[in-house]
């Protein structure tokens, strides 16, 4: 058996600073989707971690992202999403173009020497795939794709990403770290035992329920139980079974049976010991409402079981009594794989 993280790193202010420079400073993360930036003109705001990032098509068609931090005083400059043709940030009404540069900056022309020019919006890497767009906030980052692996190739066994279709975004928070709700998304040893729902649908049997964990990338596939009670609607489509990915070191992906469906988002962390989700969902274009709304109601009750699970894993480590845990080798493998990439990142 191998052993956890020490379970101070739950809970300590001074490692999430450090994940925060050596981890999320470093690292791509999903921020939205494509259609969000369709048009010249648009935008939305997100984060990388805890860092806030903007991301817009200017007017010459080029997707751009930028660290969305004013270069004046440090208020974030954009928030929500839209169409627009330059970002005022509202504490001053510095005010910058899609591209980045600084526009105006009020009562500036009284200042000997002021130049626009040198007080741009920082730019930071971004690339998409199909409909998801990613950031990387340093700017020497090597390609997306490189750090994506096999996810697209192993996704394209089952379902088109370029046909798939932004449909809605779910938004929570959980009283836990970060890491915590990651981890759990990386095993489904717990499965049997806190998702009752799920796993009449999938097999999680450890001879069926395969994962894999290579470079930044942990992969678990299972089969559709087809004599599974309930679940009928998931046998009824092309998809044929389900996938679940993950890239580190914050980003899921869920796919299930079914009809043509992807949910996936970024687990960020708000605190030591709190931590915000979303899921954006999406369904091939003649997937209709009553399957979809079926999916959701299986989803949601599997959202609030692992809610319950990964917040009493906070209330636990939290305790200080122990000092760390243990890891069974085969069955929480990609846990062990995650909490590697995290320890060598904090030790460099």
């Amino acid at each position: 058996m191998e052993r956890t993280l020490p379970w101070s790193w739950y809970a300590d202010p001074d490692v999430l600073r450090r994940e925060g420079a050596r981890i999320f400073a470093r690292s791509w993360q999903y921020v939205g989707h494509a259609g969000q930036v369709t048009e010249e003109g648009s935008f939305f705001a997100s984060v990388a971690g805890q860092i806030p990032v903007v991301v817009t098509r200017a007017r010459d068609g080029v997707l751009r992202a930028f660290v969305n931090v004013c270069r004046h005083r440090g208020h974030v400059v954009a928030s929500g999403s839209g169409q627009r043709e330059t970002l005022q940030c509202p504490y001053h009404a510095w005010t910058y173009g899609l591209d980045g540069t600084l526009r105006a900056a009020p009562r500036s022309d009284r200042e000997p020497g002021f130049d626009l020019g040198e007080l741009a919006l920082q730019a930071i890497p971004v690339d998409s795939w199909g409909p998801f767009v990613f950031v990387n906030p340093d700017a020497g980052a090597g390609a997306l794709a490189e750090a994506l692996g096999d996810v697209p190739a192993r996704l394209a066994e089952i379902i088109d990403v370029d046909t798939l279709e932004f449909r809605f975004r779910t938004e929570f928070e959980l009283e836990a770290n970060w890491k915590i709700a990651c981890e759990n998304f990386l095993e489904c040893y717990h499965c049997a035992v806190a998702h009752p729902g799920f796993t009449a649908a999938v097999d999680v049997s450890p001879d069926a329920y395969r994962l894999e964990a290579h470079g930044l990338v942990s992969s678990q596939v299972g089969p559709l139980r087809h004599n599974g009670d309930g679940v009928s609607f998931l046998s009824a489509g092309d998809v044929p079974r389900s996938q679940f990915h993950f890239l580190w070191p914050n980003f899921g992906i869920n796919v299930f049976p079914g009809r043509p469906n992807l949910s996936c988002g970024a687990i960020l962390p708000l605190g030591p010991e709190r931590t915000a989700r979303f899921l954006d969902y999406f369904f091939a274009r003649d997937v209709d409402q009553e399957w979809i709304d079926e999916l959701i109601a299986f989803d949601d009750q599997i959202g609030r079981e692992d809610t319950a699970l990964v917040e009493g894993v906070q209330r636990g480590v939290r305790s200080g009594v122990l000092p760390e845990g243990r890891l069974l080798s085969e069955s929480e493998q990609l846990v062990a794989h995650f909490q590697g990439l995290c320890a060598e990142a904090l030790a460099e």
